[in-house]
């Protein structure tokens, strides 16, 4: 099955049926099957063949949505760039994937100057909410992408089917060792078993609504819009969550049913009266990207007793790993579950062999939705991808370090490069910095080992406060003491106002290392 048949299918089940809201538009399943097709013929009038890779690079909007699936449906490769990307890393992506096109919003190229000088390989831009002419050179060709669809106007079906599921859907690049982008390669195959797997255990349905203010350049926000088309159900996207206001005014009036979050975001809605709101209608919460803290969920619970709320792991590299069942939330909050159906995860030593509950190693991850590999990167990926238990297998070494209980259950302790080695003991950033959110005056959290020529590495926290809080480092200290073994204590805590974050909504550590501690990664 290829990953454009969730669009297929659903506009020829629900042609009718409401499949995007996006700002004052409301799309249905017909009207972006149809958009998405006519543009698919255009991009293969425009030289796009099948296995070349197509850019997009634009905020969340319905354009972005037609041509992911045009690029589909044209039998090529798409990679999702983030709007906020600066012109030297986007030309860097552009070279190294051999990009054929590039679907871009005039104001966003207006941003790269000389980018068309530094792209050799790239044919053909296609430019929404602005002419043709306003990029471009004696070989780039640029048209607007309104008028590639009109020009295509008699195109209503989709072309021939050229890829299969074993060919490359999508490239999706995450930061590398090396200081580049890498580009994590996923078969047609691969995202279609990931939906498939999650839309399972979340239990979506075609009469879901999920709201989701998550970049399309990041896999959770992608997977998003996937999903629902996959179900049949309707996707509102919100282009960021800098207005939280407005987006939980939308929930409600949209009677949205799922609300992906990511850690930073939950912080800052529990800060706000969420009574407020009329929340009686959503089903579900997820959360991925990073572990919640255990009292951001008790919070959570109160606010929402008739909602589920999924605590779930995965990477780029499969997409998902494993979720907590709703049931199971109040038993084991600190856990983010079993493996998700289709899925196996077991964790392991150096040598690669598994060990039981209690014991701490390397997460290993078995499944369809395994990528295929690093886009021209064979030594990264032999890295990620070992030899498995079965001949002739690889297994997707993650770099994350877990453990299990005695039930099977998975707890998430931190990356392999960031558990802190003090005074001969391992320390997990995460078990620290759970126990920092414990704090009522603690918005967030972020835990790194610092070089100590005694220690070792010297545990340094750094955190924000809730509004009207104060606290000192000596409140923090003592909080700490109280609920952590001594070796566990930070050995001095940093206040900000706010947390650096990545693109994705992430606490960026890399950041806090470089620009507050001045010791680079």
């Amino acid at each position: 099955m290829q990953l454009e048949s969730f669009l297929e299918e659903s506009a020829q089940r629900r042609p009718e049926k409401t499949a995007l809201i996006c700002g004052q538009q409301r799309i249905t399943y017909a009207e972006l099957e149809l958009s998405a097709n006519r543009l698919a013929h255009g991009l293969i009038a425009q030289g796009v063949e099948r296995g070349d890779r197509v850019a997009i690079h634009m905020d969340n909007s319905a354009e972005a949505v037609v041509a992911l699936f045009a690029v589909l449906k044209a039998g090529a490769v798409f990679l999702i760039i983030n709007p906020t990307t600066k012109t030297n890393k986007l030309a860097y992506i552009l070279n190294n994937c051999r990009a054929r096109a590039l679907i871009a919003t005039a104001r966003r190229l207006a941003q790269h100057e000389g980018l068309h000088d530094r792209t050799p390989h790239l044919r053909t831009v296609v430019i929404t909410g602005g002419a043709e002419a306003t990029a471009g050179n004696a070989e780039t060709a640029c048209v607007a992408f309104d008028r590639l669809i009109a020009d295509h106007s008699r195109h209503t079906a989709p072309p021939a089917k050229q890829a299969i599921d074993v060919d490359l859907a999508a490239l999706v690049y995450t930061s590398g060792s090396t200081g580049n982008p890498k580009g994590v390669m996923l078969t047609h195959r691969n995202m279609v078993s990931a939906a498939a797997s999650i839309t399972t255990y979340l239990e979506n349905t075609a009469d879901d609504i999920i709201l989701s203010v998550l970049p399309l350049a990041f896999d959770y926000g992608l997977y998003q819009v996937l999903m629902s088309v996959k179900v049949g159900a309707t996707v509102v996207l919100e282009r960021s969550f800098a207005y939280p206001h407005v987006v939980m005014k939308r929930l409600v009036e949209e009677r949205v049913t799922g609300l992906p979050l990511v850690p930073t975001m939950l912080a800052f809605l529990l800060q706000m009266d969420l009574t407020a709101y009329d929340l009686s209608r959503l089903r579900y919460v997820t959360n991925t990207g990073a572990a919640l803290p255990t009292d951001h969920i008790r919070r959570l619970r109160e606010l929402l007793p008739h909602a589920a709320i999924y605590s779930m792991y995965g990477l780029t590299e499969c997409k998902r790993v494993s979720y907590l069942p709703p049931e199971q939330i109040d038993v084991r909050p600190g856990s983010v579950g079993k493996a998700m159906p289709n899925t196996e995860a077991y964790v392991v030593d150096d040598e690669g062999r598994k060990l039981g509950p209690g014991e701490v190693g390397e997460l290993v991850v078995r499944g369809s939705n395994v990528m295929k590999g690093y886009w021209e990167l064979s030594e990264e990926t032999a890295k990620m991808l070992k030899p498995g238990p079965m001949p002739g297998e690889h297994v997707l070494h993650t770099g994350d370090v877990f453990r299990t209980d005695e039930e099977g259950y998975l707890y998430f302790l931190g990356r392999k490069d960031d558990i802190i080695k003090s005074r001969g003991e391992k320390v997990s950033p995460k078990e620290v910095e759970n126990v920092l959110c414990d704090h009522p005056g603690i918005a967030e959290a972020a835990v790194l080992g610092v070089p100590d020529d005694v220690l070792g590495q010297a545990i340094r926290a750094v955190v924000s406060v809730c509004q009207h809080e104060q606290l000192t480092e000596k409140d923090v200290l003592r909080h700490c003491a109280t609920h952590l073994e001594d070796f566990m204590v930070p050995h001095a805590v940093d206040f900000r106002a706010a947390l650096p974050k990545t693109s994705n909504g992430k606490i960026d550590k890399r950041t806090l290392k470089q620009d507050l501690l001045g010791v680079t990664t």
